[in-house]
């Protein structure tokens, strides 16, 4: 019998994973429905479907992976797909980037060369952008199951057997060689987030200096909030990789089952975050829940 805190676990497990899909599933359809109107899709609506459609993958997949920390499912399921996952985090990673990106160059305003040569371009660069990362992530996914998949089985292996080994017993220094390739994505990230919280901390200085007040300004903020919340989920996310891969969270445990909420909340939390930051899209989530209601 399960004990409390594992159904409990379960329980928010399913939550979550259905919220997720809930809210990548309603940009989806927002996305579809002005492809449908436009007969094309605004870089923006591009690089938010391709963001949920990666974010519906990885709640599935998590699912699973939650499954197996509460040993209802055998750990062969996370062996299988384990590589899926990878493939398909890291390239929800990238999209996630080149979001925050996007959100830096068409809000921010630096006065450089390369900076303007960006906000009149970014649109267009949207395709090479999300190509660019499709491509690195299967090269990158190519390498890891070449040479580090008997890292990742033996890791996997060790956490669930019965008689676990010590973690010196396994090398760790494939880790790094997978943790240095999530490092672009999160270097990239940064620098947007500062740029924005610059530009955006000068704006709001001016604005204060000529006794003005900006309408514009409470869109900046969201996107400012928008992405400083998934730099959280970011970092979360990072963290709970380190601590899984070094082995250091004994299986079983709370701390365990914690780590695995935590990266849980990654996919959804950040979906719903871009829903509550974009005002189409609560019109569109407000407007199903309407009909919703309607309908019963």
């Amino acid at each position: 019998m399960l004990e409390v805190h594992f159904i409990i676990f379960l329980l928010w497990a399913a939550m979550q994973s259905l919220i997720g899909v809930f809210a990548n599933g309603i940009i989806l359809v927002v996305s579809g429905i002005a492809l449908v109107r436009q007969r094309r899709l605004a870089s923006l609506d591009l690089l938010l479907s391709c963001l949920a459609t990666t974010r519906i993958c990885v709640q599935v997949l998590m699912f699973s992976i939650h499954l197996v920390g509460l040993s209802l499912v055998k750990e062969s399921v996370l062996i299988n797909n384990l590589l899926i996952l990878m493939f398909v985090n890291e390239l929800g990673l990238w999209f996630a980037t080149w979001l925050a990106v996007f959100y830096c160059v068409k809000i921010a305003t630096i006065p450089h060369p390369i900076f303007f040569w960006l906000k009149m371009r970014i649109s267009k660069l949207v395709p090479w952008l999300i190509l660019g990362s499709l491509l690195h992530s299967l090269i990158s996914s190519g390498l890891q199951s070449k040479y580090m998949w008997p890292f990742y089985k033996g890791v996997i292996e060790n956490y669930f057997s019965k008689n676990r080994t010590k973690t010196e017993d396994i090398s760790s220094e494939p880790f790094y060689i997978f943790f240095v390739g999530l490092v672009p994505p999160l270097l990239i990230f940064l620098v947007a987030v500062l740029l924005l919280v610059f530009s955006l901390g000068r704006h709001t200085q001016q604005m204060r200096t000529m006794g003005t007040r900006d309408p514009c300004r409470n869109p900046h903020v969201n996107a400012l909030l928008s992405i400083l919340s998934f730099l959280i989920l970011y970092f979360s996310h990072y963290a709970v990789t380190v601590l899984f891969c070094a082995q250091i969270v004994q299986f079983g445990s709370f701390l365990f089952l914690l780590c695995l909420m935590i990266s849980g909340a990654f996919p959804a939390g950040h979906s719903i975050i871009l829903i509550l930051g974009n005002a189409k899209l609560k019109q569109n989530v407000k407007m199903f829940l309407l009909r919703g209601k309607c309908c019963q």
